[in-house]
Order: structure tokens, then sequence, then C-alpha cells
């Protein structure tokens, strides 16, 4: 399985794609995860390989090969959209991250690109992820409450197995608005 993780730099990429690694691996699979690429210092857009399988060689994954893409914005899931197979999941934060071409009024952001991305044959979930987070305890959870929708498409990694991720991932201080995240999260279908 291909998962990809997209966003724009800042949003909880680094986390979101360590606690998959981490709860993947201690599901018994081989995992590679590639390091976060794209300008995250910048505001850019940053995206994050996570492939799981028996055996993995490579963390690389080509377009077409996306079984799911994870993303923080809904413009990016689109960005990214030629990486995902035929009949693949897109779940994204319904969440517009405007580009400096829109902000200083050179474009305009995009419209219907949920409808556009299920026309070229995408399944997506796309919901308001960061009111979830908000409601959590916090808006920097988005990543987190996002992963939590992601965790009921794993039928052999229970809920218990993800929050002890969490545990292992997160620091202290953080664990008890990530789990509510989490649930919050998985609750969105």
């Amino acid at each position: 399985m291909n998962i990809m993780i997209v966003g724009v730099g800042g949003q909880g990429t680094l986390l979101a794609s360590k606690l998959l690694g981490h709860v993947l691996l201690e599901a018994g699979y081989d995992v590679k995860v590639s390091e976060v690429h794209g300008m995250s210092q910048r505001g850019g857009s940053v995206v994050t390989y996570v492939r799981y399988g028996k055996k993995v060689y490579s963390p690389v994954i080509d377009k077409g090969e996306a079984d799911i893409i994870l993303s923080f914005e809904k413009l990016e899931a689109a960005r990214w959209l030629e990486y995902l197979k035929s009949g693949g999941t897109i779940i994204t934060n319904t969440y517009e991250s405007w580009p400096m071409p829109v902000i200083t009024g050179n474009a305009e952001y995009p419209s219907q690109i949920v409808e556009k991305m299920q026309a070229a044959g995408a399944k997506v979930i796309a919901r308001d992820f960061l009111s979830v987070a908000v409601e959590a305890g916090s808006p920097k959870a988005v990543n987190i409450a996002l992963l939590g929708s992601l965790s009921a498409m794993f039928d052999d990694i229970t809920p218990d197995q993800w929050n002890a991720a969490i545990d292992a991932v997160v620091p202290e201080k953080f664990r008890e608005l990530n789990h509510k995240a989490f649930e919050l999260g998985r609750a969105v279908k």
C-alpha cells in the first residue's frame, strides 16, 4: 500500500508520517517513510511518502501508484492527484490555504476542487477537519484528526494500537489533545 501525506509547510506532515510509520511497524509491516520533501520553511507544498507491505524496498511513490492521499488542504490534494491510483481515495481537509498568487490578487482560488477530483475518478472524503481539531482543543491537531479518519480504513489495526502509537510518538504534554483529535477524526466518514 502506498500513502502520500501532502500539505503546506508547517501543517504537521512530519508528525503525521512519523505516527503512521510507527503504527504500521508495530502492526508487523515492513515500512518505508520518505523524508519530508518540499518548501516547508517557506510555507510551500510538502509531501511525504509512506509505503508498507510484506517487503518494501523504497519509499518513493510514482505517478498512479498512491492508494491514498491524505491532504491537509484541498488544493494540495488536487496538486498531487496524478499520483493517485485509479479508484484511490483522497482524505482532505476543506480548509483553503491560499497560495501567494491568490493572496496578491494575481489569481483566484480554484472553485469546485472536490468535485473535479471526484470527476477524475477519486473517492474523496472532504471534511472540515480544522473544526474537528478545534473541538479537540487546538487547530494544530488537524493532522491527527485527519489521521483518525484514515485509521478507520485499516481493519487490521485497532484504535488501541493507534493510541499506543500516539503515546510513543507525541510528547506527553500534548497526548490528551492528540488522543481526542484522533477519536473525533476517526468518527468522520
